[in-house]
């Protein structure tokens, strides 16, 4: 697996490429996908990147884009006046319509998921990605399963007792919830946030897979 730096040079270098060349790549809409813990969100957005041809671009990948300036700064600088301009309307419409009083921190994630939304060609996961970018630019998934499943494969994939697994899965749980509350003021589980909720409790991932690509095909 590829470094976190290597990775956003790469996106980096390519998006400098597009631009330099004046190439405008018309894409299918991002992808955001919210994911409940043990859910197996993140292997779903995987597969669907593979088959779609997409970026994947995760918490990780999305938080080393956000938390260095020099990074933040390469990563902005990739988009034309004309995109920026769309950028800063798309983050002003966040804040309007929310009601947000956002801090430095929320103000750069949202415009590097901004930036990452306005190349498009990518799924991202989390960071509440499916309230920063507007309507006609997303698809909005949340992947759901019952507790106990999940409980279950965070105790096979870490080895770890039911009783931690339990207790892994409701903290990143109440993570992700407290997240979305302070800088979106939403709830991360309210249905009308997504176009398409999966439950991987009754649906294999290759069903969950083929579901979001033929919605989205």
């Amino acid at each position: 697996m590829k470094a976190i730096h290597q990775l956003i040079e790469e996106h980096v270098r390519r998006w400098e490429i597009l631009r330099k060349e004046e190439i405008e790549v018309k894409t299918l809409p991002v992808i955001t996908l919210s994911r409940e813990p043990g859910s197996g969100g993140k292997l779903v957005a995987k597969a669907v990147a593979e088959r779609l041809g997409l970026d994947l671009f995760d918490q990780a990948l999305i938080n080393a884009m956000a938390e260095n300036a020099d990074t933040t700064t390469r990563v902005i600088r990739t988009l034309d006046e004309r995109s920026l301009s769309m950028i800063a309307d798309w983050v002003s419409a966040a804040i309007s319509e929310r009601h947000l009083w956002p801090d430095e921190v929320s103000r750069v994630l949202m415009r590097v998921i901004g930036t990452i939304g306005r190349h498009g060609k990518a799924i991202i996961v989390g960071r509440g990605a499916n309230f920063v970018l507007p309507p006609e630019n997303r698809f909005r998934v949340r992947i759901i399963a019952p507790l106990e499943m999940r409980v279950n494969r965070v105790a096979e994939t870490y080895g770890v007792t039911k009783k931690e697994a339990k207790r892994r899965v409701l903290r990143t749980e109440s993570d992700r919830r407290a997240f979305v509350r302070k800088y979106f003021y939403s709830d991360i589980g309210d249905p009308a946030n997504y176009e398409m909720i999966l439950n991987t409790g009754t649906l294999s991932f290759e069903s969950a897979v083929a579901a979001i690509c033929s919605a989205i095909g």
